[in-house]
């Protein structure tokens, strides 16, 4: 038995998506693209809010999704083809009418450091016309329950 030392997160309870980085993912430098963690982060993002409730039905049935309005990445150290890796994610702000905010830190498994955090803020839009929109009920209770303090909110 190998005694691992916990994670360290950033804020308790994360939602957790694990990683395996194959070759597809890295560079020419050897290790996995920027582009990579971006795929990653929307990954995690609709497990997380498929986990919550707010699947892919509610946003047709209310015609309005969070689209991403900003995304602020710090690649903290490199991961590699062959690295387990463990993403946690928090809904960290939601201002009850339109935006909300969404905290993000990978971990690799094997020496438990984190190679990345980022932050994505999201504002509600209609599906259709792809405007702003005030969030629907559905979401806004999906969202404040799931919002957790102590992260970087809006």
């Amino acid at each position: 038995m190998t005694d691992q030392k916990p994670i360290q997160w950033d804020l308790p309870n994360p939602f957790t998506f694990e990683i395996q980085v194959v070759e597809a993912d890295t560079d020419e430098l050897g290790h996995a693209n920027n582009v990579i963690y971006v795929r990653w982060l929307e990954d995690i993002s609709w497990a997380h809010v498929n986990e919550l409730g707010m699947n892919w039905e509610m946003h047709e049935a209310t015609g309005k999704a969070m689209a991403i309005t900003r995304t602020e990445i710090d690649y903290l150290a490199s991961a590699n083809a062959g690295d387990r890796l463990l993403m946690g994610t928090w809904v960290t702000g939601f201002d009850g009418r339109f935006r909300s905010a969404r905290q993000f830190q990978l971990v690799r498994l094997a020496d438990r450091k984190t190679l990345m955090r980022a932050v994505s803020t999201h504002a509600c839009v209609d599906m259709k016309s792809q405007r702003p929109s005030r969030v629907p009920k559905e979401f806004a209770d999906i969202m404040k329950a799931a919002t957790v303090t102590g992260g970087k909110s809006l």
